[in-house]
């Protein structure tokens, strides 16, 4: 009996816990008091309670309500809080296209970034949330030049750019791999063209002349070995695969 007591003491101290009703944004009679309460929840960290009450709020409030681009955006952030990155991200876009004078737009765009972001977790998997996450960044640096995230999305733009350089050159060297010329040609030209900073871009560089001179595209790959000298001058590698620029004529 002596060893029960532990427990039967701890079930009843779990029963009111097991017993109160779930959170329903319903039961408050108007907004200014279910605002009150979601705010109080999202401080409190009970961030499925906040997002429940924020939800009914993004719905209830009228359109011109102050209050409303902070629903939007607490709500964002609650779901965000939560790990539920694409509706954050749905979330803020939705503050960004209903108030795009708000002063929360900057720092909308900047999480709505880093949100899609983290649904692409290898530069392997599909890019569209990559994609959509540098449109993000793209989109705040373009209109809100001077914001704090300014800095942050510009790191971010180069991570992003970095993971999208490395996926269409893998995918080109499997091309290569399988002797599909063609195809990989289109995706090393690809990260020359729009990653042309990127660390796999002079890789791509060698590939493509490694393609061409496969198909014996000889102008193609004189041409490149042109533009690889200039990109790349003194590069031990270009020098390698291409040789020593001609020498100037003397004048």
């Amino acid at each position: 009996m002596l060893r029960l007591r532990p427990l039967l003491l701890a079930l009843v101290l779990a029963a009111p816990l097991a017993c109160s009703p779930p959170f329903d944004p319903k039961i408050y009679p108007n907004t200014d008091k279910l605002y009150q309460v979601a705010m109080a929840e999202f401080k409190a960290g009970r961030y499925d309670n906040a997002a429940k009450a924020l939800e009914k709020l993004t719905l209830d409030l009228p359109a011109r309500d102050p209050r409303l681009p902070l629903a939007f955006f607490y709500l964002a952030q609650s779901q965000n809080k939560l790990g539920e990155n694409l509706l954050a991200a749905g979330t803020y876009n939705r503050l960004i296209d209903a108030f795009p004078q708000d002063t929360l737009v900057a720092d909308a765009l900047y999480l709505a970034g880093r949100a899609y972001e983290r649904e692409w977790r290898h530069p392997e998997l599909d890019a569209t949330y990559g994609n959509n996450a540098l449109t993000s960044f793209q989109s705040l640096l373009a209109s809100y030049p001077d914001s704090p995230f300014a800095e942050p999305a510009k790191k971010e733009i180069s991570k992003l750019d970095e993971w999208l350089a490395e996926k269409d050159y893998n995918t080109g060297y499997l091309y290569l791999k399988r002797k599909a010329f063609d195809s990989a040609i289109l995706y090393f030209k690809d990260v020359i063209r729009l990653h042309p900073n990127a660390p796999k871009t002079k890789d791509a560089y060698l590939r493509l002349l490694e393609s061409y001179r496969a198909i014996k595209y000889t102008e193609d790959a004189r041409d490149l070995c042109d533009a690889m000298r200039k990109a790349y001058p003194n590069d031990r590698d270009v020098v390698k695969a291409c040789g020593p620029a001609p020498a100037t004529p003397a004048t």
